[in-house]
Formats: structure tokens, C-alpha cells, sequence
């Protein structure tokens, strides 16, 4: 009775078709993970590491960060994730068990995110080949290595808001606000932090010298940055299509790989948009 109730369930999972996720949602989900920049961090290519698998060292103040396995293994990764354990994750920074994540993972940019936009997102990289490599853990100085600290961090740094466009700017401007601040995230590397880790607010995009991987990220205002205040918008947009700059040299380190993976494979209009948002902070002061 056993062996033919197995076999009842397993000739009716055969035959039922499995539901398949909508191609245009991946296809949609494909440029919010380019736009995210999410190869840059969840593969480890130098080291020859499988894609999306994971273990990229991230040293920063705090210790170093290994990024975790996001692949769509159900075990070493997040195939099994729900959409609501995805969604929880990328807006709140709390894994499927419980635990909060360290801010060296963006939520609190990637909470300005749209559930529509999370879900297509969550399609696609469910599409895309798992990987067993188990996720590195952390190395991290005392006292950072305990997570439960991190629900007063949140409690100081996360609001989780979707964005709110400004009535007073263009919708070109607060497109390119919102890829910035959001799924973009170039204010978390662009920004100096607090000794707590958080993005110091009144000095957005002012740069830092303790930048991914310990480089020293420029700012993008006018007064942080005198020479990208002489850049115009069509420099910025060629900049972020071909990772070229003003002085005929190319972006190297971690803004190369931001080039690669990321910027280069935006539309046009959203390069533009970028440019523009970004050109409001490089007018200097009077």
C-alpha cells in the first residue's frame, strides 16, 4: 500500500505541469540585477568562483565580509526562499530564520524597491544555475560580530520606506533619485559613514576613504570633488556606458567592475537619468 501510494504521488507530480515563471517577469528581473550590480558582488570571478556562488572578501573598517551564496541552490542558496523571505531580506535585512543581516548588504537602499520590481528580481535569479559552495562566514572584529546588535543599527539607519519622488523635480530627476539612492546604490559607496557604519545623510556622495575592498571612493558633489564638478551630463553618461573618464583614462577597481556589470548595460535613458540627478549635487556652492 505504501510502495503504490508512492508511486500515485510520484506519477501525479510527473504529469502536473510545474508553474513557470513569467519570461518577461526574468527578463524584467535580468536589469534590476544588472542595475543592482549584483555580479559585481556575489561572484568571486577573480578566483575563478562559480556565478552568483558567492565568497567575495569585502574588507572594511569592521572587519571583512565574505558575500553570501545567492544562487538558486535550495540549500547553499536561496532556491528555497519564499517571495516573502526574499522581499524581508532585500527591504529589512532579515534572513528566512530570523537573523539580521550586516548593512555591508544594501537593504537599506534596496528598501525603496517596489514589490513588483522584488518579485521580478526573485524570478530571475531563481533562473538562473545553482551552486553548492557554502556561503564564507564573516570575519569580523569585536564587537561587530554580534548580530543582535545590529536591531539598535537598524533602529538608527533603516526607515523602510519605498521612495517618495519630489513634487518639485523632474520625473527625469527622480528616476535618476531613485536608481541612485535605490537599486543602484551608489550612495553606499559614493558616502562616508558614521563610526556605527551608517551613511552619514548630510554628507551623501561626498566620498570616503574606506571604500569596497579599501579603496578610496571619490565624491560626486562639486565641493568634495572639484573636477567632477566640471563634468557635464553627456560625460557622465559616457562614463557609465564605457568607463571612460574626462581625462581619457579608464574607471579600474571596484568601479571598473561597476562599469562592467552594471552601469554599461543600462538604457540610455536611464544613464541619462542618472546623470542628471547626479549633476544637481556637482553645481559648486556660492
Amino acid at each position: 500500500m505504501i510502495r503504490r501510494s508512492g508511486l500515485i504521488l510520484l506519477l501525479t507530480l510527473l504529469l502536473v505541469p510545474t508553474a513557470q515563471a513569467d519570461p518577461a517577469a526574468i527578463q524584467r528581473g535580468a536589469y534590476l540585477f544588472a542595475l543592482g550590480g549584483c555580479a559585481s558582488c556575489h561572484t568571486d570571478a577573480d578566483n575563478g568562483g562559480a556565478p552568483l556562488a558567492g565568497g567575495l572578501a569585502m574588507a572594511t573598517p569592521f572587519g571583512t565580509f565574505y558575500t553570501p551564496n545567492i544562487s538558486a541552490d535550495p540549500q547553499q542558496g536561496i532556491g528555497a526562499w519564499s517571495d516573502a523571505d526574499f522581499i524581508r531580506a532585500m527591504r529589512r535585512g532579515i534572513s528566512p530564520e530570523g537573523e539580521h543581516y550586516y548593512p555591508a548588504f544594501p537593504y537599506t537602499a534596496y528598501s525603496l524597491m517596489s514589490d513588483a520590481e522584488l518579485h521580478d528580481l526573485k524570478a530571475y535569479l531563481d533562473s538562473q544555475p545553482a551552486s553548492a559552495e557554502p556561503s564564507k562566514p564573516h570575519q569580523l572584529n569585536f564587537p561587530y560580530r554580534y548580530r543582535s546588535l545590529l536591531g539598535l543599527w537598524k533602529w538608527l539607519y533603516l526607515d523602510d520606506r519605498r521612495f517618495q519622488p519630489s513634487p518639485d523635480q523632474s520625473a527625469q530627476w527622480n528616476r535618476g533619485a531613485y536608481l541612485v539612492n535605490g537599486p543602484a546604490h551608489c550612495v553606499e559607496c559614493h558616502s562616508p559613514r558614521t563610526w556605527l557604519g551608517g551613511l552619514e545623510r548630510k554628507r551623501l556622495l561626498e566620498g570616503t576613504p574606506d571604500g569596497p575592498e579599501g579603496e578610496s571612493v571619490p565624491g560626486l558633489t562639486a565641493n568634495s570633488n572639484p573636477e567632477f564638478g566640471h563634468w557635464q551630463d553627456e560625460d557622465i553618461r559616457f562614463a557609465l556606458e564605457t568607463g571612460m573618464m574626462l581625462d581619457g583614462d579608464f574607471f579600474s577597481g571596484s568601479m571598473g567592475k561597476v562599469v562592467d556589470n552594471s552601469t554599461s548595460q543600462l538604457s540610455e535613458a536611464d544613464r541619462a537619468a542618472i546623470a542628471v540627478y547626479l549633476k544637481s549635487f556637482a553645481k559648486p556652492s556660492q
